[in-house]
């Protein structure tokens, strides 16, 4: 065979193989895009470069498949839920209280399912894989509840993370069935104190 027979079979093999790796990067960078929804377009804005979102977010399905994450009981659940229901009568009267409390349900439910707690950042990480559409705003709440801590945070910003939190609490707490729970819209959490334009520190 020519020497430039040669030639044109392995350009074509080089070419095969490139394309072979491009629709699989593709395919890879679709199943990302679907399983993290607005995650995926906020963690490639955070890090600047499509590539190395993607490897982070891999990583992140790999911690979590080395959990064992459980579904709550029926038993667990109306117990959460009565507590839930408990921290938003609270709010009125003690808004900071409230969100505090919030806080530290909603990692409780987290811990209890099998997510690790230790550390925000990654926690938020492990959660964003099977809950990608309420991350955001488990992040935005702890983020109030924060500000709260530096006096920073109005009653309207504590009634906003109630919501944040109610977000991600609400899908925590569906059955294994994925039959989400009997709730009144966030949107209700109340507000009527007259304290609630005024700083709460």
């Amino acid at each position: 065979m020519p020497v430039w027979a040669w030639i044109v079979i392995g350009v074509g093999v080089v070419v095969l193989v490139a394309l072979a790796w491009f629709a699989m990067d593709r395919r890879r960078s679709r199943h990302l895009q679907e399983k993290f929804g607005p995650e995926y377009g906020r963690t490639v804005s955070e890090r600047g470069d499509r590539r190395a979102a993607e490897s982070e977010l891999r990583e992140r399905e790999e911690v979590r498949d080395r959990l064992e994450i459980t579904p709550l009981s029926e038993r667990q659940r109306e117990r959460y839920a009565g507590e839930w229901q408990q921290v938003q009568s609270d709010f009125v009267d003690n808004p900071s209280a409230a969100v505090a409390e919030a806080d530290r349900l909603v990692a409780e439910v987290m811990r209890e399912r099998g997510y690790p707690v230790d550390d925000f950042e990654q926690q938020a990480a492990v959660v964003s894989v099977d809950h990608p559409e309420v991350v955001a705003n488990y992040r935005q709440g702890h983020a109030i509840y924060e500000s709260f801590d530096r006096g920073d945070a109005s009653t309207e910003d504590l009634r906003q993370a109630m919501q944040h939190y109610r977000a991600l609490f609400d899908d925590l707490l569906e059955s294994p069935a994925e039959e989400p729970l009997s709730r009144a819209p966030a949107e209700q959490v109340q507000t009527s104190d007259p304290r609630r334009s005024e700083t709460t520190r």
